[in-house]
């Protein structure tokens, strides 16, 4: 698929203003830039901004395209100033030796979408965005359930036949999955939701009362009796992300680790005890806090907590209604379960 980026011709006064309070580039930083294969917006925000999550306040997009955020390996990048702030543009820059102005001349590009650097790395996440899901308890345990394979085989895959036991509406395509964690808020002990592991995907080719016959298309392990059938999820997903602060304050903790460990460490996903309901939504940025320790004061002869330590940053990716994914930014202490996270400052 190709689309036309047409770069906006406009004037910006080049101005030696003092910086924005929001944003404080890093002291070593460059005045260009040219994206690499590998690079994300993240990284290249992180080689100029000090808080890499302000990372939209850093771009200068041009609001009359599509998608105006795409950057591709081989741009130039050049830090301007916009209205005093810190802008950057990947238009071509000429200087004017009469009045310092800095002009950006029209630039047209066809390129293909797929080579466009993404806002943030998307090896690790990939999987979450389209198999992983979060289930009530009475859904998972009233979907259809797997009853063997093809002659009584106990597991089957990819290629081989099924057959399930349930009720079945008018899907084809059925995702099948196996219960994982269980989430419960550690603090009110409320029940939050099951995760269903995404295992693969079956077509029904018929079915007999309550039993149906599937062909097995996709499998990521051997599919066993009792994995539960789940029509496909109907959701919007957003291959591209912006990374930003949540629009309203919001505090939760860490509850769980993709694959069950308890240590936490940068490009890890983490699950949060917030959701939809608490505001929270796909790119949203969030602080760690490392839960500060019990530490005796031998003095009053009592058991204190210091104070939390900020540890890291991290981006929802998915959002729940009462759970979220996150993949962690950056971690410059060790994480873990129980860790805290809210609104970065």
């Amino acid at each position: 698929m190709k689309r036309l980026l047409l770069g906006l011709a406009l004037t910006i006064s080049f101005s030696a203003a003092v910086l924005a309070d929001v944003l404080a580039l890093k002291e070593d930083h460059p005045q260009t830039y040219v994206v690499k294969r590998g690079d994300t917006l993240w990284s290249i925000s992180n080689i100029f901004l000090e808080d890499p999550w302000l990372w939209p306040e850093l771009w200068h997009y041009n609001q009359q395209v599509d998608d105006p955020h795409l950057i591709y390996p081989g741009d130039i990048l050049y830090l301007v100033w916009v209205d005093g702030k810190p802008r950057l543009v990947k238009n071509i820059v000429k200087k004017t030796t009469v009045n310092r102005d800095v002009k950006l001349t029209p630039q047209m590009r066809i390129s293909d979408l797929t080579a466009a650097i993404p806002a943030i790395s998307l090896d690790v996440i990939g999987p979450f965005l389209t198999n992983s899901r979060v289930v009530d308890k009475a859904l998972l345990e009233k979907a259809p359930y797997v009853l063997s394979g093809r002659e009584g085989h106990i597991v089957t895959g990819a290629g081989d036949t099924l057959y399930a036991r349930g009720k079945f509406d008018d899907e084809n395509v059925y995702g099948i999955y196996r219960q994982a964690q269980v989430f419960t808020d550690p603090d009110t002990g409320e029940f939050l939701g099951i995760q269903a592991r995404d295992i693969g995907t079956g077509k029904r080719l018929s079915v007999d009362g309550d039993i149906a016959t599937l062909q097995v298309n996709r499998s990521n392990e051997e599919i066993r009796r009792g994995d539960r059938l789940l029509p496909q999820e109907d959701r919007t997903l957003k291959p591209r992300f912006e990374p930003r602060a949540p629009e309203q304050p919001v505090e939760g903790e860490i509850i769980a680790v993709d694959g069950g460990v308890s240590q936490v460490g940068s490009m890890d996903v983490v699950i949060l005890n917030r959701g939809e309901r608490d505001g929270l939504k796909s790119g949203d940025v969030m602080a760690i806090y490392q839960r500060g320790v019990l530490v005796r004061d031998d003095i009053a002869k009592e058991v204190v907590r210091v104070p939390d330590v900020e540890a890291g940053l991290l981006m929802v990716f998915r959002s729940y209604e009462k759970v979220s994914f996150a993949v962690v930014l950056t971690a410059t202490q060790a994480l873990r379960v129980g860790d805290k996270v809210k609104n970065p400052t």
